[in-house]
């Protein structure tokens, strides 16, 4: 969430830049959160001295035990009550303030980047980049044909075992997806990154410190008798693994990377979008995760997605690269890349990557911290980023490569398959 601090010192700003989210009324919001703070600060102030007036009084009542004064005794211990019956009060009035200025805190999104371009729809997303050799032919075949012809996924066993969007991958198709997990883990690994295997479960306060909630709570699958809840992407606990932590300037940046997993409702989707393996309610996915100094997150951003389209090109599959608008940004980022890989057997183009950088939104939320030289201390900027989904980068790669009754395999992930073609 934002820092009332930085709210306050550069309100006209915050409020421009929110209002590219078309976020509704927020100047009202802003101004009402700064006279809210300004209360509270006075609530505070009262607080402070009601305190030290309460601790001078027991002092003098220490002394005067001393000096055996036993009529000043009794009027300080009068005074102390009156005073602590008013502490009292303005604790309750001073937690009931600070609940009012986090419950607004948590309701107002990120302040969009500078060079996020301003539009609500769709089409004012900016493709920054895109490729030129995609296949347009009519005889290709979608994949949700050619996985049944060539028997390597199966929903209807999915639906039987589970419900739909949980597919059962098999024989090549299971040898293939494990061949895209352990490829995409080894190239992270090579740029640096340290693996972590995270649980798939985590508490409320995880999902509060990257933002899950309140803002995605219906699209996360609850474990109601346990209050825990199973991850939609593995940004959730690696960043959380740094919650309330102080690192040191010396170990910044911090690159982890996982496999895991993935768990979302996707509630009320349907239609030709959702059909194959285009949204799942259960999917795999590889994960990066930086946790970096504020000054240097944007070229880590680029060199984030220069990382992801590596990725792609390595795969030679036909990709292209989004900047996305104000009004299409996450509730938590700054600013966002989406990668997306063209489906010839669809016709269109397909999510496989967001890449994201949330500034101090989420290490405000999680209290993750840089120790500085000077050991000040200052939030860190957080960023991740898929790299990659597996479901649409299966889908392409299988719709892509199809040729003569057989799918190819990409030659970068043959040695990881030991074979060449299904």
């Amino acid at each position: 969430m934002l820092e009332i601090k930085n709210i306050r010192n550069n309100k006209d700003e915050i409020i421009l830049n929110l209002s590219k989210r078309k976020v509704n009324n927020i100047k009202s919001i802003i101004n009402d959160l700064i006279k809210l703070d300004d209360k509270r600060k006075k609530i505070k102030s009262l607080y402070d001295n009601l305190n030290s007036q309460y601790n001078q009084s027991s002092k003098e009542i220490g002394i005067n035990i001393k000096e055996g004064k036993n009529s000043k005794i009794e009027d300080l211990k009068k005074q102390n009550s009156v005073i602590k019956e008013d502490i009292k009060k303005t604790t309750e009035d001073l937690k009931l303030i600070e609940k009012e200025i986090f419950d607004i805190l948590t309701s107002i999104p990120n302040v969009p980047y500078k060079n996020v371009p301003q539009g609500n729809k769709q089409e004012n997303n900016e493709i920054v980049f895109e490729s030129e050799a995609i296949k347009i032919e009519n005889k290709l075949l979608p994949h949700w044909d050619l996985i049944k012809k060539h028997k390597i996924i199966d929903f209807e066993l999915g639906n039987k075992i589970t419900s739909a969007g949980f597919p059962v991958y098999v024989n090549k198709g299971a040898k293939l997806q494990r061949a895209l997990i352990n490829y995409f883990l080894d190239e992270a690994i090579k740029k640096g990154y340290t693996e972590i295997q995270p649980p798939i479960l985590i508490n409320e306060n995880s999902a509060f410190g990257t933002g899950q909630i309140p803002d995605k709570e219906g699209q996360m699958y609850k474990i109601e008798n346990e209050n825990l809840f199973l991850i939609p992407t593995a940004e959730v606990p690696i960043t959380n693994v740094y919650q309330n932590t102080i690192i040191d300037t010396n170990d910044i940046p911090i690159k982890n990377v996982a496999y895991t997993p993935c768990f979302r409702k996707e509630a009320g989707s349907w239609g030709s979008h959702v059909r194959g393996l285009n949204r799942l309610h259960q999917f795999d996915k590889v994960e990066i995760v930086q946790i970096v100094s504020p000054e240097k997150s944007y070229s880590i951003l680029d060199e984030m997605c220069n990382y992801v389209e590596e990725l792609l090109k390595n795969l030679n599959l036909p990709y292209r690269k989004i900047r996305l608008c104000s009004g299409d940004l996450g509730f938590t980022s700054a600013m966002t890349y989406d990668f997306e890989v063209f489906s010839p057997g669809q016709k269109k183009w397909l999510e496989c990557s967001s890449v994201s950088n949330f500034e101090t939104y989420q290490s405000n939320r999680a209290n993750i911290k840089i120790k500085l030289e000077n050991r000040s201390k200052v939030l860190a900027h957080t960023l991740n980023g898929s790299a990659l989904a597996l479901p649409r980068i299966l889908a392409s790669i299988i719709e892509n490569y199809q040729s003569n009754n057989k799918i190819k395999i990409p030659k970068v992930l043959i040695p990881y398959t030991g074979f060449d073609e299904i």
